[in-house]
């Protein structure tokens, strides 16, 4: 190397660092090349995002015009097409009983055509909203056919008639139109339609939801049939309902909607009906009503639904007592103690039990009741409520007139009914504590006749009503069941003033 190269010669020092403002410069470039870069993906997104959202509006107006368009084909309901329903429902009846015939032990082969069957039972369904095609139903045999299916091997069919029926006969429907109702009515009765839904109900497992919903249905359908012909409850109870819901009642099973339904059912079909009332006594049912009523004589009912059908269950115990023979059978079942006991217990029960012992002792029927009252110390009892209503009562719904009602026809019955021994018992009872029974009775006495000289001058004042007015009825009508029970325990408090008077020499 010569002096002139080696004078010229600079070492590599690598690249050059940039100032710091061209430093920032390239920041500020990359910065903006970034943001494009951003700006360019969020287009591409938004465009996607756009499409997409396109691509749902053109498919949900496809499916609104396909649903308009069925709509438009759907045919009114009318005679036609509930001919035309029926008679798909006969050929899929008559298609499934004709392979179980031939293929018995090969579900696979019938199964379809069960699930056909129970499909067009659902659509049936639409038939409830026209009542008065209910006609229909009756002259093409549907109705007859309906309930041979209440006896289907598959219970599934059976409950999905059941749930039919009682859309059918749901109450409100039935007085839509009243002539469509008459003529269901009369062809599921004449069918015996309580005896098939009492066959069905023995085989239903209530564990299984959907065949409980099917008991509950069931007693719906009486409910409903009751309530529009109350004079098919006599049939019913005949055809075996009746012994089906006491076993239903005592069957150890926890308290459920459907046990309180079976008491509700149960009080409709012993109102006003003696002949459901004997039959209720030949199965044992005053000695099922006391054993589930014992379960309250120390413990209150745990929810509101349980209380009412404590309640359901006393009132078919008064129900029943209405008969005299029954009055013997709820003596030897020794409901005096049990009712006697919920007295002394003073839980929710009390009350109710109150209005019992009423029905138990009344009237010449009542005499051996009256007698043994007296013989299990029920006097002991009695009195303290004749002398004040219990505080509680108002808690339940009794008011302070209906205690005293009770309390004061029960002592009237003793005082008609008791002779001998039991007979100066009760009266002696009313010297003690210086005679305070007897100024507690002749306090009642005068409380009741004085709001009896207000509904006698209520009266007199409606007697001068037009006989063009609307409200025409008599004035005795009009007051309803509270004139009576004033006018009873008038009566009945003025009579035992009377008794007492003439067989107490003292007074």
């Amino acid at each position: 190397m010569d002096v002139g190269e080696l004078l010229s010669y600079q070492p590599n020092r690598g690249t050059k660092r940039p100032r710091d403002d061209e430093e920032e410069e390239l920041k500020m470039r990359r910065r903006q090349a970034g943001t494009r870069e951003r700006g360019r993906g969020r287009e591409e997104e938004l465009s996607v995002a756009e499409e997409a959202d396109d691509d749902k509006k053109r498919l949900l107006q496809i499916i609104d015009r396909e649903g308009e368009e069925e709509e438009e084909e759907e045919e009114p309901l009318d005679e036609s097409s509930v001919k035309k329903m029926i008679l798909t429902f006969e050929k899929r009846s008559y298609k499934n009983q004709e392979l179980r015939i031939k293929f018995p032990d090969n579900p696979e082969k019938f199964m379809e055509s069960e699930l056909d069957l129970n499909d067009i039972i659902q659509e049936m369904h639409v038939v409830a909203t026209m009542p008065d095609l209910y006609h229909l139903l009756v002259e093409l045999n549907a109705v007859q056919s309906l309930l041979g299916l209440l006896g289907h091997d598959n219970t599934d069919v059976s409950i999905a008639v059941v749930d039919l029926l009682q859309e059918l006969t749901d109450i409100d429907t039935l007085h839509e139109s009243e002539e469509g109702a008459e003529v269901l009515i009369d062809a599921l009765v004449d069918g015996q339609v309580v005896a098939l839904l009492v066959q069905n109900l023995e085989r239903l497992d209530e564990s299984v939801k959907e065949e409980a919903d099917g008991v509950h249905n069931t007693l719906a359908i009486v409910e409903n049939m009751a309530e529009f012909r109350p004079e098919m409850c006599t049939e019913a109870a005949q055809q075996g309902l009746l012994q089906w819901l006491l076993k239903r009642l005592k069957a150890k099973m926890p308290f459920d909607a459907n046990k309180l339904y079976c008491s509700e059912v149960l009080a409709i079909l012993l109102q006003d009906n003696d002949e459901n009332r004997e039959l209720l006594g030949e199965l044992d049912g005053i000695d099922v009503l006391l054993q589930q009523l014992s379960v309250f004589k120390r413990h209150n009912p745990s929810t509101a639904e349980e209380q009412e059908m404590m309640e359901n269950l006393f009132d078919s115990l008064c129900s029943c007592l209405m008969l005299s023979s029954n009055r013997e059978r709820f003596l030897k079942g020794e409901g005096l103690q049990l009712m006697n006991l919920m007295l002394r217990e003073k839980k929710i029960s009390r009350s109710s039990a109150l209005k019992v012992l009423d029905h138990a002792m009344i009237g010449p029927e009542g005499t051996d009741n009256c007698h043994k009252f007296v013989d299990i110390l029920g006097l002991r009892t009695i009195f303290p409520l004749f002398m004040k209503s219990p505080r509680k009562i108002k808690k339940v719904g009794t008011t302070e007139k209906e205690h005293e009602e009770h309390v004061c026809s029960i002592l009237a019955s003793l005082l008609r009914n008791l002779r001998g021994q039991q007979r100066t018992r009760l009266l002696s009872k009313f010297t003690e504590n210086d005679s305070e029974k007897v100024d507690r009775l002749m306090e009642l006495h005068f409380k009741y006749l004085d709001a009896m000289q207000v509904a006698d001058k209520k009266i007199e004042g409606e007697k001068h009503i037009s006989p063009d007015s609307p409200d025409n009825t008599k004035p005795r009508e009009r007051q309803g069941p509270w004139y009576g029970k004033l006018s009873g325990l008038l009566v009945g408090s003025f009579w035992l003033l009377l008794v007492k008077c003439t067989e107490m020499p003292s007074f």
